[in-house]
């Protein structure tokens, strides 16, 4: 029996789609689910999300690296915020990084009580593809949008992992807004930063001059990193298979 494979367009839909066996995609990819995949493929032992700024304020005064963003802006007090770039200094290598953001780690909580959850990027998407295919799950693919709100680039890489998984027989999908993803991806595939010229996140992070991380957090396959939730935290899946 073939596994089926759903887009949940926004967290504040989760619940229609809740299967805790299935496998659940969280994505955000302008820019947290980005940057965790970055910060992990550059060596930082642990992710610790949380949804809010008074639990990581908590953590930063516990002793704690903490990386925090509201409205694509890094909060003052804190050491990071969700650019990628921030974890591409050799500094952060073994270390453990607290993460609040406004949709990615809210995203991650809403899913917190399923058996896997994964998180997926354009940087990683062949690798995921390629871990999922065989674990005879059902897939749900979690977008963090816009403040529980439909986004475009969350979304076209929904239709883009639900595309590389379809070309398996043993995945199907009878899900509209998988379909629809996937319809969305294909209009865009050959130009994404320019299809998404005129969407709300781009312009957001435009203004911000942060036109470079909108670039780096379109590529495709730079890294075969993927990050998996666990205890609590989010480290590399290369890293739970060996302990």
């Amino acid at each position: 029996m073939a596994n089926t494979v759903q887009t949940c367009f926004s967290p504040a839909l989760y619940p229609l789609f809740a299967d805790q066996e299935a496998i659940v995609v969280v994505v955000d990819i302008f820019r947290a689910t980005s940057a965790i995949c970055t910060a992990l493929d550059q060596g930082v032992e642990c992710m610790i999300p949380v949804a809010g700024l008074d639990e990581a304020h908590r953590y930063k005064q516990q002793g704690y690296l903490v990386a925090a963003e509201r409205n694509a802006i890094m909060q003052e007090g804190f050491d990071f915020g969700n650019s990628p770039f921030h974890y591409m200094d050799p500094a952060v290598k073994g270390k453990t990084i607290v993460i609040s953001t406004t949709n990615g780690t809210q995203a991650i909580e809403a899913a917190k009580d399923a058996s896997v959850i994964a998180i997926g990027s354009f940087l990683n998407i062949s690798a995921l593809a390629e871990w999922i295919k065989p674990q005879g799950r059902d897939v749900i693919i979690l977008c963090a949008g816009w403040k529980n709100k439909f986004n475009m680039e969350d979304s076209l890489f929904a239709g883009a992992l639900a595309g590389l998984l379809l070309e398996e027989e043993s995945f199907t999908t009878l899900c509209d807004s998988t379909i629809t993803a996937g319809y969305l991806f294909e209009r865009a595939e050959k130009d994404l930063y320019g299809f998404l010229e005129n969407s709300s996140h781009r312009s957001r992070l435009k203004n911000l001059k942060l036109e470079e991380d909108i670039r780096y957090c379109l590529t495709f396959n730079t890294m075969d990193t993927i990050p998996v939730f666990h205890d609590g935290g989010i480290i590399s899946l290369a890293r739970l298979v060996n302990h």
